[in-house]
């Protein structure tokens, strides 16, 4: 992969080095969190050491204060990033696992619909924006209107909503993946955001061990446990899940380009897409190029094995690097073995879709290098 961090990155991050002697969450932290915020549209963000921290955070947050009891149901997409699905399990809630759809990979309606009939009592909704698709969240809030809807944006920086809002903005918060592969990096981080200042506080605590200190409202707890160091008081059950200030500062000079980066990854999709246009004869079209959008990849999900077989030995020959999408139906890797659902389009996904990368390197060189190895199949 071609160096994201940037010569400019790294001097900035090489300056504040030598001229700064604190490292751990600080001022560059809150600045950087306040700029996300800005170019997000919400009220409030933190800046967390992963995408997947972020959903941890968020799930446990969400939960605590809104007193929602063990053994709530939650409704995941089966085809996600594992992580999803983690923290509705260690919170102690009830994943309801639900099949996506072969076009935008989040969920499928028809098996929200079977979802509502067989269950009334679902009581929040973890919405995946998949490989840089806009879900119809609208459409799962008309079908489910009392649940809470989370949102992992965590492969879709920029992605935006029917109706004009940012993905990651539409209920209860969002969660961001900074990781070296996506949209922007901080090398290892995650954002997640909320316009809930109740839930931020909450967040706040729990980010840092639970610690009273880390709230808004600290003088309040103090004054409830005067006999308890106010440095040291422990309100909540937390984690250690702050950032640094050298992400930070990556973080901040990164987003600066992140519009365009998102920019040319759609350009890459459309000329992606024209190409695969050709050969609907091999692969399910994923859905069209939209403005809504902010491409992740190309996924490639064969009409059947032999195609697929086929793609995976010509891809390796012309050392074009692939992947499974995520982890493919996610009900069939050994740590759910326990639960069970009908999801036959994320087995489509499982058994014969991958995906080739898309970012701002990539040129018609790459572009011309696809149409030769689709040509051959």
């Amino acid at each position: 992969m071609n160096d994201t961090v940037t010569l400019r990155d790294r001097l900035k991050m090489a300056k504040f080095v030598l001229f700064n002697s604190r490292l751990t969450n600080g001022p560059q932290v809150r600045k950087f969190e306040e700029e996300w915020s800005e170019w997000l549209g919400v009220e409030h963000s933190l800046f967390v050491s992963s995408g997947s921290t972020a959903n941890s955070l968020l799930v446990s947050a969400w939960k605590e204060l809104n007193n929602v009891p063990d053994g709530a149901k939650v409704i995941v997409p089966a085809c996600t990033w594992v992580t999803n699905i983690s923290p509705i399990i260690q919170n102690n809630l009830t994943p309801v696992f639900c099949d996506i759809n072969l076009k935008d990979f989040s969920f499928s309606i028809d098996g929200l619909q079977r979802i509502a009939e067989e269950h009334q009592d679902i009581r929040g909704i973890f919405v995946t924006h998949l490989l840089g698709f806009s879900a119809k969240v609208a459409e799962f809030r008309k079908l489910f209107p009392y649940a809470d809807i989370l949102e992992d944006v965590c492969e879709s920086h920029g992605a935006i909503l029917e109706g004009g809002k940012n993905a990651g903005t539409y209920d209860v918060g969002g969660t961001f993946s900074f990781y070296f592969g996506h949209h922007m990096t901080t090398v290892e981080g995650g954002m997640v955001s909320t316009n809930n200042p109740d839930l931020y506080d909450l967040m706040r605590i729990k980010r840092s061990h639970g610690m009273a200190r880390e709230s808004i409202n600290c003088g309040g707890y103090s004054a409830q446990y005067p006999e308890i160091d106010p440095r040291f008081l422990f309100v909540t059950d937390g984690y250690n899940f702050r950032n640094n200030e050298i992400g930070a500062v990556l973080g901040q000079s990164q987003l600066k380009r992140l519009d365009d980066m998102i920019d040319i990854r759609n350009e890459n999709y459309r000329s992606y897409y024209e190409v695969l246009r050709q050969y609907q004869n091999l692969f399910l079209l994923p859905e069209e190029p939209s403005p809504l959008q902010s491409s992740f990849c190309l996924p490639l999900i064969s009409h059947n094995v032999d195609t697929h077989n086929h793609l995976q030995e010509l891809l390796d020959e012309y050392e074009v690097e692939y992947r499974p999408v995520v982890g493919g139906n996610l009900l069939r890797q050994p740590f759910l073995k326990d639960y069970t659902a009908s999801c036959p389009n994320a087995d489509v996904l499982h058994e014969r879709g991958l995906y080739i990368g898309n970012s701002h390197f990539i040129t018609d060189y790459h572009i011309e290098i696809l149409e030769e190895i689709l040509s051959e199949l």
